[in-house]
């Protein structure tokens, strides 16, 4: 090997090193980083999976605890539910919590569980239905026309109707019945129960037909 190729090779070498001086803590960084964020992406996901199966322990607790009417070992075990993932079992948990204190006759108590959900979207609206309907049977009928404010759907309407009629507002118990009764499918289940409400209120049943003019 000529002594000029061993020049050339002792440049390139130098080359190299210097290159990898001024480069290589950016390319050892950026691998280091991408091993970091595998092994943290595999470590959130174990965690993850540990949180579900945490709450569904924890679930399956509040079930057995309602199966055996405990009521108040129920509610604390919906309190040590934690959000984000396992979000799911803490709100059929505590749908289900409220559902056995209404059947045990403690409103209070299902009011206090369905306002600890977080709720967004149609299903808040659900959820605040049946609150307000709670608030009605509890003597809070003002609470009630609060919670629901001015929603105008079927069933928002039919709730505002009966807290009137709670506080012997008739005439805009009646009012609120006809336009509910307006915007129902006449197939609805409910319908029955709704033109009862409206009668007893004072009110007249028109046509369906008649009802969409």
């Amino acid at each position: 090997m000529a002594i000029d190729d061993l020049l050339d090779e002792h440049e390139q070498s130098e080359r190299v090193r210097t290159w990898l001086r001024k480069n290589g803590a950016g390319i050892f960084g950026g691998v280091v980083l991408g091993i970091g964020a595998i092994a943290g992406w595999q470590w959130w996901q174990k965690d993850q999976v540990g949180k579900l199966a945490e709450a569904n322990v924890r679930y399956e607790a509040v079930t057995r605890s309602l199966q055996s009417s405990k009521l108040d070992e129920a509610a604390k075990e919906v309190a040590a539910l934690e959000g984000g993932k396992a979000g799911i079992y803490a709100d059929l948990a505590s749908l289900e919590l409220a559902k056995a204190q209404v059947e045990a006759g403690r409103n209070d108590d299902a009011i206090k569980t369905l306002r600890a959900l977080k709720t967004e979207g149609e299903f808040k609206t659900l959820i605040d239905q049946r609150i307000a309907r709670l608030l009605i049977e509890t003597g809070k009928a003002g609470e009630a026309l609060t919670l629901i404010g001015n929603a105008e759907d079927s069933a928002s309407l039919e709730i505002r109707g009966d807290a009137q009629i709670a506080q012997d507002k008739r005439d805009e118990a009646r009012d609120l019945y006809t336009k509910a009764l307006a915007k129902l499918d006449v197939a609805a289940p409910q319908r029955r129960l709704l033109e009862t409400k409206l009668m007893d209120a004072g009110g007249t049943v028109a046509d369906p037909a008649a009802e969409k003019i």
